[in-house]
């Protein structure tokens, strides 16, 4: 049956989103509700849904089948609507054959459900009290979240210029109807607050005295900056007569650039520059020509009356610029809003933080200044990946009590001497998190993490639609029911949540309004929530998850390549570390294509593995095909990415890849390979042990040779008492006939030949030590003569040789090995013969100890 070209008011409906709000999206037609195809589809298409729905903006446009597969006709294909029409049906679409797209591409959408912004009771409609229309109901805000950020997005949505002051709660009385819980977390370049992430779980509750208001600037003679990453940073444009217009100048330089960050109350101007041709403007022309002396207190007050002539004397392009008060700091690469690589956005760019000197200090500036409580760790050594391009702080040291992180001495700017492998990151006490406990499927006891730890939810006015949005958040698809637990007892650990009820206008687990956290919400097992969702559930999945342990005790968050693990695995291989690449994703397990598969995403897959390095990447169903749908096609990695899911992949099975095209890795599975712990511990005491009786044995061995030197000494001391002067004499590796021609009967010693002779020995004693070669021992007979007097000059008798008999007794042999007497046999130190001379004695008894 054909698809496409739906005209009319058709009907349309959102599905399994767990509100009216957000979910797949379907369309009734011929009687019949069908899906729409994802092709082209994007946030302008999801902006008329939204719009049709009455359910606010669009906050995102989502495709292959985020809210799972639909069934039956695919009605809708290659939708394309420019974000004004009043219907989905208004829109441009196809006529194409149902096989042209598969239920896997159907297209869903998330709504804002917030209808409508104003500001009350001020004295203009660009000051006052903030009110928020929720599918028809106007409310108050709590002052306790309503933070800079999100009155500059307000203020710029109103069309009110931006934000000049945020006065305290009931500054401009108190307020009527309900008052909203939801926070909204602003980044301050969103386009409308309905775009920004919201929260209200476990918020506490508000009384009108707390209501949140505003003062903007207005919109006479306003500027905005447009194109940059911050309200503070981008092409100048000035609203006149109605309408936004483009500044151009020829000469714009850094004092008409200083006018225009005083006036949008963005600190000092940090440079003047003319956008390259893809950023420059398109629309009419608001100001053309401006000089200003740097101190004027608006754009309008500077000399814009320029003669033609001054103009015409170069060419007038847009203008732009970068003020100090652009600095901004965000969270990246975590997995939520309060966990991440710590960014600084700095002179038009994004850049990281050092980790040198990182501390909790630092960290709990970085939280504080992003809304996100107290800081539980701060994590270094690219703790969240490594980031890319500038490094622009390092050597941070901050007290804490900062309000921004660049208020925090530091080194300088651009310039630490780290790599992005050092980069910083932070885990702060809101980061929250949602799993479910004692199960390996999609039941069990629910729990959440909170300020560091993981505790119960309790389940007092527990609804269908909270079970429901549990499961999704945890991607188990549909709850199934609600399970009581039969056993009485005390809670082990905390409870932080209770009286979570969501309805019909939430989509998310996290916009629901509870009881405020709290550690003892309730105190009996009977109260736990215990839940059983649809899906088959492989490993723990979470929400918002973290990479590192907290400071405090029992703080526990699961680490980054955990959180992810659980999602992937490798089957036939003979080991978990290789094999066909399976991801796990909306309730089943897909494969990968192997279009542009190569080493970095294989990378990537074994890091996610826990299986350490990449060994190859391998393509054409390597290990078999696989079965199910293809989940992702032409991935994209870097190789630094701590997921396949953090890369950029094409969604898969769209008819382009089949399974004979699976991919697949062989991983060293370096990391299963480690020593857990207490071997790594065990092994250490060993090797320590072995290490110390090798240094014990050393000493000993040097002991021994110092005694037995010590001992040889005082031998030779008390055989050389009789005589008053020594004689050394150097033994050398000359032969034994050489020596003896030195020792001639003929010579005599004068005492100058005997300072030699000490010198030389001396040098001997220095070169010969305990790695000497063990030679013979010698056993000298000594003498019955006496040398002369002290000072005198020794001569042996003229009836002797000059030696006396030497007895040679080898180490390895016994006394009995002698050789002939009156022999001298020279050889390496410590292993010739030693003359019968007293010097020759101690030299001998010196030398063969070593």
């Amino acid at each position: 049956m054909p698809g496409g070209n739906v005209s009319g008011a058709a009907e349309v409906r959102l599905e399994n989103g767990g509100g009216r709000c957000a979910g797949r999206v379907v369309v009734k037609q011929q009687g019949q509700w069908g899906t729409v195809c994802d092709d082209y589809w994007d946030i302008d298409d999801a902006a008329v849904v939204c719009r049709q729905l009455r359910c606010g903006d669009a906050v995102e446009a989502h495709g292959f089948a985020h809210f799972g597969q639909g069934s039956g006709p695919i009605w809708m294909f290659d939708v394309e609507c420019d974000g004004t029409e009043s219907a989905l049906s208004d829109c441009t679409n196809k006529n194409m054959s149902q096989d042209y797209c598969v239920h896997i591409e159907d297209a869903g959408v998330t709504c804002s459900e917030y209808t409508g912004f104003r500001l009350v009771n001020g004295s203009t409609a660009c000051d006052g009290q903030v009110e928020v229309q929720v599918l028809g109901t106007w409310g108050t805000l709590c002052d306790s979240h309503w933070h800079l950020l999100d009155t500059h997005v307000l203020c710029h949505h109103l069309g009110c210029g931006f934000a000049e002051a945020v006065p305290g709660g009931g500054s401009f009385g108190r307020g009527t109807g309900p008052t909203w819980r939801e926070s909204f977390h602003c980044d301050g370049t969103e386009a409308q607050l309905g775009q920004c992430p919201v929260t209200a779980l476990g918020a506490s509750p508000c009384s009108h005295d707390r209501d949140a208001a505003v003062i903007c600037s207005g919109d006479s003679g306003a500027l905005r900056l447009v194109g940059g990453g911050s309200r503070c940073d981008g092409r100048v444009e000035i609203f006149q007569h109605g309408t936004w217009g483009r500044v151009l100048d020829d000469q714009w330089d850094v004092q008409e650039a200083s006018v225009v960050c005083r006036q949008l109350r963005c600190g000092e101007a940090e440079r003047a520059y003319n956008p390259p041709k893809p950023e420059r403007g398109t629309g009419p022309v608001g100001l053309r020509g401006v000089r200003c002396a740097g101190h004027e207190p608006s754009l309008t007050l500077c000399n814009t009356s320029l003669p033609e002539s001054a103009l015409a004397a170069g060419i007038a392009e847009d203008v732009g610029v970068v003020c100090w008060g652009s600095r901004q700091a965000r969270l990246v690469n975590g997995p939520g809003r309060c966990a991440g690589r710590v960014e600084i956005y700095y002179r038009g760019s994004w850049g990281t933080v050092c980790d040198e000197g990182w501390d909790l200090p630092d960290a709990a500036v970085v939280c504080q200044q992003l809304g996100c409580g107290g800081a539980l760790e701060a994590v270094g050594s690219a703790g969240f990946g490594s980031g890319s391009g500038q490094i622009w702080l390092g050597s941070v040291s901050c007290s804490g009590a900062e309000a921004a992180l660049w208020d925090c001495p530091a080194g300088s700017w651009g310039e630490p001497d780290c790599g992005h492998k050092e980069d910083a990151g932070v885990v702060c006490s809101e980061f929250v998190a949602l799993r479910l406990e004692n199960n390996d499927s999609c039941s069990g006891r629910l729990q959440v993490f909170y300020n560091g730890t993981w505790g119960s939810v309790c389940s007092n006015s527990m609804t269908p639609q909270t079970v429901s949005l549990a499961c999704k958040e945890l991607g188990c698809g549909d709850a199934i029911s609600l399970d009581p637990f039969p056993t009485s007892g005390t809670l082990p650990g905390p409870a932080w949540l209770d009286r979570v009820e969501c309805g019909e206008r939430h989509s998310s687990f996290w916009q629901c309004p509870s009881a405020p956290w709290y550690p003892q919400s309730c105190t009996d097992l009977r109260d736990e929530t215990h839940i059983t969702c649809q899906a088959p559930h492989h490993g723990i999945s979470f929400h918002r998850q973290t990479a590192r342990k907290g400071p405090g005790p029992g703080a526990l968050v699961p680490k980054l390549h955990e959180l992810h693990r659980e999602k992937i695995r490798a089957v036939g291989g003979e080991s978990g570390c290789w094999g066909r690449v399976e991801v796990w994703h909306r309730g089943s397990w897909g494969t990968v294509c192997d279009d542009s598969w190569d080493m970095l995403d294989a990378a990537v897959a074994c890091r996610q593995l826990g299986c350490g390095p990449a060994v190859s990447a391998l393509g054409g169903a390597a290990f078999g095909k696989g079965t199910g749908p293809i989940w992702l096609e032409q991935v994209e990695c870097r190789g630094t990415e701590p997921s396949l899911q953090h890369c950029w992949a094409r969604p898969g099975d769209s008819g382009s890849c089949r399974h004979k095209e699976d991919a697949a890795v062989n991983c060293s599975d370096a990391t299963r390979g480690r020593p857990t712990s207490s071997r790594r511990e065990s092994l250490l005491v060993i090797t320590c042990i072995i290490l110390g009786a090798l240094l014990c044995l050393l000493l000993a061995l040097l002991a021994g040779q110092a005694w037995s030197a010590r001992a040889g000494r005082r031998a030779s001391e008390r055989a050389w008492e009789p005589f008053p002067e020594a004689l050394y004499e150097e033994i050398g590796y000359s032969p034994a006939l050489e020596k003896q021609g030195r020792f001639s009967i003929s010579g005599s010693y004068s005492e100058g030949s005997l300072t030699k002779m000490q010198t030389h020995y001396e040098d001997i004693e220095e070169e010969d030590g305990p790695g000497s070669a063990p030679g013979t021992h010698l056993h000298p007979q000594r003498s019955a003569e006496a040398p002369g007097a002290e000072g005198d000059a020794w001569s042996p008798p003229q009836d002797s040789t000059g030696y006396d008999d030497a007895e040679e007794v080898s180490l390895a042999h016994g006394p009995e090995d002698t050789k002939a007497p009156g022999r001298v046999q020279a050889d390496l130190p410590g292993s010739g013969a030693c003359a019968s001379s007293m010097a020759h004695q101690f030299l001998c008894a010196t030398t063969s100890s070593f």
